[in-house]
C-alpha cells in the first residue's frame, strides 16, 4: 500500500519535470528556427549564413520530444482510472501525431542543411529547396500545430471532467488551442502558444505536488 502511495506522490512532480523541460527545449529550438529561417520561402541565404543556428534548434527536438512522451504518459498515469476512453485516446493520438510530425518536418530540415552543404547549386536550381522548405512549413506549422491544438482541447476537457486542472486554467487552455487552430497562418510565433502552455501546465502540477495534494479527488468527477 505504502508502495502505491509513493509511487502516485511521485507521478506529478515527474510530469511536471517533463513538461518544463519540454516547454524550454521546444520554444528554444522554435525561437532559434523562426530567428535563422526569414518567413519569404524564396530566401535561401539561411542555409548557408544561419546554418549554425538551425542546426541547434535541430538538436534540441529529439530531447523535447522524449520529455513530451514522458509528460503524456506521466499525465495519463495521474488519472488512472477516472480516463475517459474517448477523450483519452484524442488526447494520446494527438499528442504522438504532434510528436511524429515534429520529428519530421526536424528530419526534412536537417536533409535540406545536409543537401544543401554537398551540392548548393543542385539544391537551388533543381527545385528541391523550394519543395523541402515548402513541405517542412507545411508539416510543421499547418499540421503539427493543428494537432497541438486538438491536444490542448482533450487535455483541457479531461480536465474539467475529472477537476484535474482549475478552471481559469481549462478556459485558457481551450482558448489558446481555438488560436493555434485558426491564427497560425498569420504568425508563426503562435506556434509557441504550445510549449509555453504545456510550461504552464507542468508549473501548476509541480506546484499541486509541492503542497501535497498531488492525488485527484473522487467525489467531484464529472459522471456524465
Amino acid at each position: 500500500m505504502s508502495a502505491l502511495t509513493g509511487r502516485r506522490l511521485r507521478t506529478p512532480r515527474a510530469a511536471a519535470v517533463a513538461g518544463i523541460m519540454f516547454g524550454l527545449l521546444l520554444g528554444t529550438a522554435y525561437v532559434l528556427i523562426r530567428i535563422a529561417i526569414p518567413a519569404d520561402l524564396e530566401d535561401a541565404a539561411w542555409l548557408e549564413e544561419n546554418s549554425g543556428i538551425v542546426t541547434l534548434a535541430l538538436s534540441l527536438v529529439p530531447f523535447a520530444g522524449i520529455a513530451f512522451l514522458w509528460f503524456v504518459g506521466v499525465v495519463r498515469d495521474r488519472l488512472g482510472r477516472l480516463e475517459d476512453q474517448f477523450f483519452s485516446t484524442v488526447f494520446f493520438g494527438s499528442g504522438l501525431l504532434f510528436l511524429a510530425m515534429v520529428f519530421v518536418s526536424a528530419a526534412g530540415a536537417a536533409g535540406l542543411l545536409t543537401s544543401f552543404v554537398r551540392s548548393p547549386d543542385q539544391v537551388l536550381d533543381s527545385g528541391v529547396y523550394s519543395f523541402g522548405r515548402e513541405l517542412i512549413f507545411r508539416v510543421s506549422n499547418v499540421y503539427a500545430i493543428r494537432m497541438a491544438g486538438v491536444f490542448m482541447i482533450s487535455l483541457a476537457t479531461i480536465g474539467l471532467r475529472t477537476r484535474a486542472m482549475p478552471m481559469w486554467l481549462d478556459v485558457l487552455t481551450y482558448v489558446l488551442a481555438l488560436v493555434l487552430l485558426f491564427v497560425i497562418n498569420f504568425s508563426l510565433w503562435v506556434s509557441l502558444i504550445f510549449p509555453a502552455w504545456v510550461l504552464v501546465v507542468s508549473v501548476y502540477f509541480l506546484v499541486v505536488s509541492l503542497r501535497g495534494n498531488g492525488e485527484l479527488d473522487l467525489s467531484v468527477v464529472d459522471p456524465g
